[in-house]
């Protein structure tokens, strides 16, 4: 569909978010009146308001009524729920993705990495350490662990260009998850990594996911609580 032919409130929201990724729009400061852009935009009020109020609902736009409307102050969000693509995250949010890759290695299953994964101790399982940053901030320590029966040329990626979440979905499509959320302190090689000072408390996912019957990974996600947040959602069955 060209741009002329979008409906208008979505080529307001469209200006607002170049706006932001811009940085002509920054955090902590107004965006234009709705007035001024429904001049701007030759529109209604009515118009203006929808394309606001759908940001606003995305947490991307704080409105405060008698003052205006704020580009909202974000810390990086995962929904707790899905299996997500953190690049595809970022990205939505109108920021850069990157990563670095520390370790991607084949090693033997030890006892507790043989118990989450399902295999025998002394097993061969590929094993992948990386730091994905956000307009290159650290955002997430991912630690992970891969069963290679499931997914057997992961040893071979480049994860600096794709992330684990996008290979393993092509070659091994994810459908279950378990996982829980504890809060820790990071120790010294986590600091570093996620460059963070001493006493920082973190976010930490451990997270197991299947390809239907098959227990494929099993991970440790770290995230700086200061930069991050998870979020969940559900419908409640009436």
């Amino acid at each position: 569909m060209s741009a002329t032919a979008q409906p208008r409130y979505l080529r307001i929201k469209e200006y607002i978010l170049e706006g932001i990724r811009k940085k002509e729009f920054l955090p902590g400061n107004k965006i234009p009146p709705e007035l001024e852009l429904a001049r701007q935009f030759s529109v209604s009020r009515m118009t203006v308001n929808k394309a606001v109020r759908d940001l606003a609902e995305a947490g991307i736009l704080l409105r405060f009524a008698g003052d205006g409307t704020y580009v909202a102050e974000r810390k990086a969000e995962s929904p707790l729920l899905d299996i997500n693509n953190i690049a595809a995250e970022v990205e939505a949010r109108g920021h850069t993705h990157s990563a670095d890759v520390h370790q991607l290695e084949t090693i033997s299953a030890g006892e507790e990495i043989a118990l989450q994964l399902g295999v025998k101790v002394g097993t061969p399982v590929f094993h992948s350490i990386l730091v994905h940053r956000e307009d290159g901030l650290p955002i997430q320590l991912e630690d992970r662990y891969v069963n290679p029966a499931w997914a057997p040329d992961y040893i071979l990626q480049d994860f600096s260009r794709r992330t684990p979440n996008e290979y393993l979905m092509e070659s091994c499509p994810l459908t279950d998850i378990e996982h829980t959320v504890e809060a820790v302190l990071p120790d010294a090689r986590e600091l570093a990594m996620l460059d963070i000072s001493a006493g920082e408390p973190c976010l930490l996912v451990l997270r197991r996911t299947w390809s239907y019957k098959n227990l494929v990974t099993f991970a440790r996600l770290v995230h700086p609580g200061g930069r991050y947040k998870l979020r969940s959602q559900s419908r409640v069955k009436k």
